[in-house]
């Protein structure tokens, strides 16, 4: 029987050493209100300590709320996660060692939530392969105290000849969630979320493991006076639910109010979106949407690629092509920041894991994502920069489960200063970042893993297209007014073969 409570009372169930788990992606689903009760908790009691903390991805907004007010020393002992991107006092509490750090792909990690849901003894999968997650690189241990201290969370398995990574269940004994009403039985409705993240799996998980579920709401509804197929968490799994106030529900950590166009609820004119200005990631997203095919599925990933949509928009593609994202949103136009993970105007939006075990059996066309590091052999690096991680999310779930994959970015960071003009491109001022280096300082995408498995890989940046091949990357097209040596391979730590002949990228592009 589901019992309604306090936020104050909610948080007085974690004992220490506890392991503890809440749902969302970023601001979608995030039982904010919940958090920072027991962050309060904490701070005036200084209990509990040491939790064994889980979540799926990003849940912040890089000022301090969502999962980020978990960083308090003595609070958390292990973190198991795909992702800390959005939480900087997090991220330092991994960085300076205050806890044992785990980053294991977001797919792999909504597959544990199933299999102890089930009581599954864990998940077998070849995702992660070749990558840090691999147990012959660094087993996902992403700081010196956890490959020092740390238990193994992975193992290199092989089953009927082919090698697998095998993760032993993890049970969870106090989970928070979050929904939109719950009736008053305890049933939990998800009518003004943007998305249906990891709620269910979650609590199913917690629950098998005869742990504690509580629920955050916006607000309480008579029993049976909707449709039964609106619940998406039945009341047998929640034990408690807590109403929170407007100021800690909102439905976007950008903007407070409750948007229905990214729940599909009305639709907003792509005609009302302004363009894309003239600089660096149009050229990227332009070029990309060259590779697009009419009625292909496509991911699209956090940052730069994101343009794309808007650039097939604006090229009047984009009624013929279906942009995803990860957590669960299908059409429509894909959000940046922190509404990350929804979609302007989505035609279906699906649980993240329904949508992860989708990508993992191959339903990708295409998927365009971030390039923040490539070494000479085509490896990847977006997951961890100058000691301090962020983790993979989903992106080695998609990276390596896709057979066409572009990644994009610009050529250098730090301080690049680009101008466009008659056609041509002109570096004002380069960066003081170079992104093509010898050696990455984590592989979170596998060139040897993709040949092996024979994906079509492309890397576009603003200056310069590359084609992975089993002798790493070559040159295919530069920019115009772009000069070969001082504007490409100068800025380059290993020089790539070139391909014959060298050509030159569409002066539409840059127009």
């Amino acid at each position: 029987m589901t019992t309604f409570i306090s936020a104050d009372e909610a948080v007085s169930l974690i004992h220490d050493h506890a392991t503890f788990a809440h749902s969302g992606f970023v601001g979608a689903g995030l039982p904010d209100f919940l958090l920072k009760a027991l962050r309060d908790h904490f701070d005036h009691t200084g209990s509990p300590q040491g939790l064994t903390y889980i979540k799926s991805i990003g849940d912040s907004d890089k000022k301090g709320r969502g999962a980020d007010r978990l960083a308090a020393d003595g609070l958390i002992s292990t973190i198991i996660t795909s992702h800390t991107g959005l939480e900087p006092a997090l991220s330092r509490y991994i960085h300076e060692e205050k806890c044992l750090a785990y980053m294991i792909p977001l797919g792999t990690l909504l597959k544990l939530f199933r299999a102890q849901a089930a009581h599954q003894p864990g998940v077998w999968t070849r995702t992660g392969l070749m990558t840090f997650i691999d147990p012959r690189l660094e087993g996902g241990k992403v700081n010196l105290r956890t490959q020092t201290e740390g238990n193994d969370l992975v193992r290199l398995v092989e089953v009927d000849g082919k090698e697998y990574l095998y993760y032993p269940s993890l049970p969870i004994q106090v989970c928070f969630i979050r929904g939109t009403y719950a009736d008053e039985d305890g049933n939990i409705l998800m009518d003004k979320e943007s998305l249906i993240a990891d709620q269910f799996e979650l609590a199913a998980a917690a629950h098998a493991s005869k742990g504690i579920v509580i629920a955050q709401v916006e607000g309480i509804v008579e029993r049976r006076s909707f449709d039964a197929r609106r619940i998406v968490v039945p009341r047998m799994l929640v034990d408690y639910v807590v109403q929170a106030p407007p100021a800690y529900h909102c439905q976007s950590l950008a903007r407070p109010d409750f948007l229905p166009e990214l729940t599909g609820a009305i639709r907003t004119p792509l005609t009302a979106l302004p363009p894309l200005p003239l600089d660096a990631r149009k050229v990227c997203a332009r070029r990309a949407v060259q590779e697009l095919q009419p009625q292909a599925l496509i991911n699209l990933g956090i940052g730069m690629p994101q343009g794309v949509a808007a650039a097939a928009a604006e090229k009047g593609l984009a009624d013929g092509l279906t942009f995803s994202v990860e957590s669960g949103v299908l059409g429509g136009v894909p959000l940046t920041g922190t509404d990350m993970g929804a979609a302007l105007n989505p035609e279906a939006i699906c649980k993240t894991a329904d949508m992860l075990d989708l990508y993992d059996g191959g339903c990708l066309d295409l998927a365009v994502l971030g390039l923040a590091e490539i070494d000479r052999l085509g490896n990847i690096n977006v997951s961890k920069f100058n000691g301090h991680v962020t983790g993979p999310g989903g992106f080695i779930d998609i990276a390596q489960n896709t057979k066409r994959l572009i990644f994009m970015g610009t050529f250098t960071a730090g301080g690049l200063k680009e101008e466009i003009s008659q056609g041509k491109l002109h570096i004002v001022h380069e960066g003081a970042y170079k992104k093509f280096k010898q050696t990455v300082e984590q592989i979170t995408f596998s060139a040897a893993y993709a040949v092996e498995t024979g994906q079509d890989v492309l890397i576009v940046t603003e200056r310069a297209v590359f084609r992975l091949t089993a002798d790493g990357l070559v040159l295919t097209e530069i920019a115009p007014g772009i000069r070969l040596e001082e504007d490409v391979l100068a800025q380059m730590d290993f020089r790539p073969r070139l391909a014959e002949p060298l050509l030159t990228m569409d002066t539409a592009l840059f127009t």
